[in-house]
């Protein structure tokens, strides 16, 4: 079956049940960002902790040439995890944060 039609959907879905989630265990919501036009999708967190301040993006993911590239990844799992469990194929999704030479050696795409 071919998702990639869907893989905007895919992903903001994803990251709006990440921010959900998190937001129900602290009192900092995590804000998922949707840039539909450049593809590119974030859930950013900004919050305080005690007098330092945290501005930070465990996920950043873009969709270049029909594949979901993920730039950054700071979750336990790995989302990747999660866009498999959701039906993509790896050979659909890029680890873009390791070097290409690294790739060779997994199960997803190069590039």
């Amino acid at each position: 079956m071919d998702n990639r039609m869907n893989y905007p959907t895919i992903v903001k879905k994803l990251l709006q049940e990440y921010a959900d989630y998190y937001s129900i265990e602290g009192e900092n919501p995590l804000r998922p960002l949707f840039d539909d036009t450049n593809q590119s999708f974030l859930l950013l967190d900004t919050n305080w902790i005690g007098s330092e301040y945290v501005h930070h993006t465990p996920i950043h993911v873009d969709i270049i040439n029909n594949k979901i590239w993920i730039q950054y990844d700071d979750t336990e799992e790995g989302f990747a995890t999660d866009l498999l469990e959701a039906g993509v194929p790896a050979h659909d999704i890029v680890l873009g944060f390791r070097p290409p030479q690294l790739r060779v050696h997994t199960e997803f795409a190069v590039a």
